[in-house]
């Protein structure tokens, strides 16, 4: 029995493995996952410009190294392979070759990984090999900067690597190692824990110019080589002495040069020094460069970073004409939305094929380096108006954007939800050394503290304001402020510093609060407590509300409303002051009627300052202020002149309606949470109370319709310059006419004088 079972157990696997096989060969193989045996892959991260632990993914397999693209790359994929490279998850993922253009196979395409598996050949993805992508499309990674306790960078191939990833200009002169910004010195590029240098061999006009890019500066200047030589070239002490004392004092204590790169050939319109061709030195590099020396550039600062007579004469030249092309919605200096101006009025640009190059032809134009990101799908928030460019492709060698061919748009071609924004090089200023934050919960939240001379302390809060506090978020590098803070009390005090700065006063787009105006070395503060001490609270994402002003055109009437209607409107202020002395219910009131939809085209929701607890309870509308100046209405004469006012408290920020895709999440019903989601608008309708402005006491002429929103700054946005709207108005005492509406900073300077010196409408046709 025990033999002929084992006999009809042995026929039963031969069966069924029989079978396994055949439904193995009849059905077709799914395209992933693919596994792949492990030894045959490695990983590395590459490209410009990064940290040691960002950058392109570039794979190792059938004994070639490629890339990955980034068609339906997902967060999950970056786990994955950070966990490959030693690291212990992802923070985030990099498309469009962010960090340069691989070369060689690109291996992987439409990868697509829950996050869990133990190799990216587990993931789902085309096959090894098969792929319809460019390398324009390399993705990267971000990882978290912790590295896996135990993992062996076992499977990276660490020869001498081919790409350079820091690059610095190391000054020499006595006199320029203590000024900012560095625009002159020998160039050096990381070396293990190090600094190498480069020989100057073959080095040209082009090379300069990528070196001064990266640094942050748009053009680069001869140099006067044989100046270099003395402090580069190992010469007896005392012929040193000489040499240097008969011109500029120089760091004249010998130095052992340790050359890492020779043979360096740029075109000039690369980004950075790797995208170069060049050659390392193998081994022992001492007697390298034998005819050269040190490569040295010299750079010119664009006119924010120049100083002394250079930077005037930059100023008077700027202002022989408004520039055509700005940067807006930034939380930093040199990175915003990309604004062009045409026809006398700004606009945008489409995203389509827009890379590094043109990129860096906005960024040298606007007088920093060259770009260090080239984003794309609105990143810095949504413009308005037109979009005036499509399909950028510069050269890279070209002074202006205007220089480049590019393609006309039509209103179906593009949309704001792909307005063309940047991130520039700009020099370094120390700035953020001389800043920090204190005691917070969170690294951008605190106490803010400033270096004056060698002491740290403390800033006075008489006076702190939202501007004061976007320029210390700006000059700490995290972004833009949600808060300003006025009482400290509930942060930890027990490391409290005393009072150093009182008295500062910013305009908003300051680099630095020494920028700023401030009382100086004499302190005068009302309250030098602690808990007076000024805070913020950080964001890196910010709102940003934009009036509709083809609305406000559309819907303006004029309405007389009897007095009995308006008690209501009265409690709240919407009248003008001489409704006072009128015999109510008798009578009635002139009010210039108009719908104002205001738009979150920002990155973040705006959420008024008051929390639900302190909102005010208004029994006559019944309804909650939660800001209680919202926006302001004002009639002004030609000359900027008030002759009437409103205001209009937040009766209700809610969703009215929102973009495709985007979902309503504000709601005033019940007591519910107020704001305005990014993608959504608040619509308040002309037919409500306090919608208007009291024109009452107005007599006829030509006018100024100004709508401001957020007049008080309470609420932090990405961009203030874009909160008025203006229009033009003919009033002749019985009917007015409203034309010409935009958001004051559409139009060029011209265009903006015109409007203000409008001579009126001569009859009821506006053309």
């Amino acid at each position: 029995m025990g033999s002929c079972g084992t006999w009809a157990w042995q026929e039963l696997l031969v069966l069924l493995s029989s079978v396994w096989l055949w439904v193995g060969s009849a059905q077709p193989t799914p395209p992933g996952p693919t596994h792949t045996p492990g030894p045959q892959l490695k990983f590395r991260l590459a490209g410009y410009p990064r940290k040691h632990n960002e950058g392109r993914v570039e794979v190792f397999y059938n004994d070639e190294w490629g890339t990955i693209c980034d068609d339906d790359f997902t967060l999950a994929n970056a786990h994955v392979l950070c966990r490959h490279l030693g690291f212990v998850a992802a923070t985030g993922w990099a498309h469009s070759a962010k960090y340069g253009k691989g070369v060689g196979r690109i291996w992987l395409d439409n990868v697509n990984c829950a996050g869990g598996e133990k190799s990216i050949g587990d993931c789902k993805h085309r096959g090894w090999g098969n792929s319809d992508c460019s390398h324009e499309e390399d993705a990267g990674v971000i990882c978290k900067d912790e590295r896996i306790p135990g993992f062996k960078d076992s499977n990276v191939i660490e020869t001498e690597q081919n790409h350079v990833e820091e690059v610095r200009l190391r000054p020499v002169v006595s006199g320029a190692r203590r000024q900012l910004p560095v625009t002159e010195g020998i160039v050096e590029v990381r070396y293990k824990d190090g600094w190498a240098q480069i020989c100057d061999e073959g080095w040209d006009s082009q090379n300069s110019r990528v070196v001064c890019g990266m640094m942050g500066f748009p053009a680069e200047k001869k140099v006067n080589r044989n100046f270099y030589k003395l402090a580069s070239k190992s010469q007896p002490k005392q012929k040193r002495r000489e040499d240097v004392g008969s011109k500029k004092r120089l760091f004249t204590e010998r130095q052992q040069l340790n050359y890492r790169l020779h043979s360096v050939s740029c075109t000039g319109t690369e980004v950075h020094l790797s995208m170069c061709t060049f050659e390392f030195y193998q081994g022992n590099a001492s007697a390298a460069c034998g005819a050269g020396m040190p490569a040295v550039v010299s750079c010119v600062p664009g006119p924010l970073f120049a100083t002394g007579s250079a930077h005037k004469k930059k100023q008077r030249q700027q202002q022989q004409g408004q520039p055509r092309i700005r940067l807006k919605g930034g939380a930093k200096v040199g990175e915003g939305r990309v604004e062009v101006l045409k026809s006398s009025e700004w606009g945008t640009i489409c995203d389509d094929r827009w890379n590094l190059l043109s990129a860096s032809v906005v960024c040298r134009e606007l007088g920093f380096g060259s770009a260090k990101e080239a984003l794309t799908g609105a990143r810095m928030g949504q413009g308005m108006g037109p979009i005036h460019m499509n399909e950028v492709q510069c050269l890279g060698t070209e002074k202006s954007l205007w220089s480049c061919p590019f393609k006309n748009i039509t209103q179906e071609d593009c949309k704001h939800t792909e307005d063309a924004a940047v991130r520039c090089n700009i020099p370094y200023m120390g700035y953020e050394n001389l800043i920090r934050l204190a005691s917070g919960r969170t690294v951008f939240e605190g106490r803010v503290e400033v270096k004056r001379g060698s002491k740290w302390g403390t800033v006075c809060s008489d006076g702190w304001t939202t501007k004061e506090a976007m320029v210390a978020c700006r000059q700490l590098g995290l972004g833009y402020s949600l808060h300003a803070v006025t009482e400290t009390w509930y942060w930890d005090t027990s490391n409290v510093t005393e009072m150093v700065l009182s008295g500062v006063k910013c305009a908003g787009h300051e680099m630095s609060l020494s920028h700023c105006q401030h009382h100086g070395t004499s302190l005068n503060c009302r309250n030098t407590g602690t808990r007076f001490a000024a805070g913020v609270i950080c964001s890196e994402t910010a709102s940003d509300l934009l009036l509709h002003a083809p609305l406000v055109q559309e819907t303006a009437y004029i309405e007389d409303r009897p007095l009995h209607m308006l008690y209501c409107a009265a409690e709240e202020n919407c009248l003008s002051s001489s409704a006072r002395l009128a015999n109510w219910p008798y009578g009635h009131r002139r009010l210039l009627r108009f719908s104002s939809q205001i738009h979150n085209n920002g990155r973040a929701d705006f959420r008024p300052k008051a929390g639900r607890h302190s909102w005010v309870w208004h029994e006559c509308h019944r309804h909650y202020h939660s800001m209680d100046i919202f926006t302001h209405y004002d009639i002004l004469t030609p000359n900027g002149t008030k002759v009437a006012e409103g205001h209009k408290a937040s009766f209700c920020l809610e969703d009215t309606e929102c973009e495709e895709d985007v979902a309503k999440r504000y709601e005033c019903a019940n007591f519910g949470e107020q704001g305005i989601t990014v993608g959504c608008w608040d619509l308040y309708r002309h037919d409500i109370d306090c919608q208007w402005i009291d024109i009452t006491d107005v007599k006829p002429g030509n006018y100024i319709l100004q709508v401001v929103i957020n007049p008080n700054f309470e609420v932090a946005e990405s961009d203030f310059t874009n909160n008025a709207m203006k229009c033009n108005c003919k009033y002749d005492g019985h009917r007015i006419w409203v034309h010409s509406c935009h958001i004051g900073d559409a139009l060029s300077e011209e265009a903006n004088k015109r409007f203000e010196q409008y001579p009126g409408q001569l009859n009821n046709q506006i053309s």
